[in-house]
């Protein structure tokens, strides 16, 4: 169950990496976003703005085949695919998920299929695409990730996102 959720009505993949910016500038260590949606709706473009937004060293691309890519910025991040289940599982239980601490910021794509591991308070980005462009859902699961939605409203508004 969310706190809060919101919608909006991206019109363009760089309105969409625009809008990771504002919402990568807003991370801190310690939080999450889960992004869930079908191939070819956004989420590796929404990660990269992201990444933007803290300042990453370098540009945040699909993990998909190596399932994790760590990229140093204001906070480090730990970006996630968990499109091969299995394999993300496995990595998972071995270990991996003792690296999501309060230093990193988590970001999962294809949250959807792993989502037992990741934690409770955490954004969730739902992206679909229609005739019309790019719909972006986003609910916070919790008091952490509803601050930064309300403050990513604030920061949307002023950015002319609607």
């Amino acid at each position: 169950m969310s706190f809060i959720s919101t919608r909006y009505h991206l019109d363009s993949e760089a309105r969409q990496e625009a809008f990771g910016v504002l919402l990568g500038a807003l991370l801190q260590g310690g939080d999450c976003v889960a992004l869930i949606g079908e191939l070819g709706t956004g989420k590796t473009t929404t990660c990269r703005g992201i990444g933007r937004g803290l300042e990453c060293m370098e540009p945040l691309r699909s993990p998909t085949y190596l399932l994790c890519h760590e990229v140093e910025g204001r906070h480090p991040v730990l970006h996630l695919d968990a499109y091969f289940q299995m394999r993300m599982d496995s990595l998972l239980g071995e270990g991996l998920c003792e690296r999501f601490d309060e230093h990193r910021v988590l970001l999962v794509e294809w949250a959807d299929r792993c989502e037992s591991w990741w934690p409770e308070d955490r954004l969730e980005l739902h992206l679909e695409v229609d005739v019309e462009g790019r719909e972006l859902r986003i609910a916070a699961l919790g008091p952490r990730s509803a601050q930064i939605l309300h403050a990513l409203k604030e920061s949307a508004k002023k950015a002319g996102f609607s």
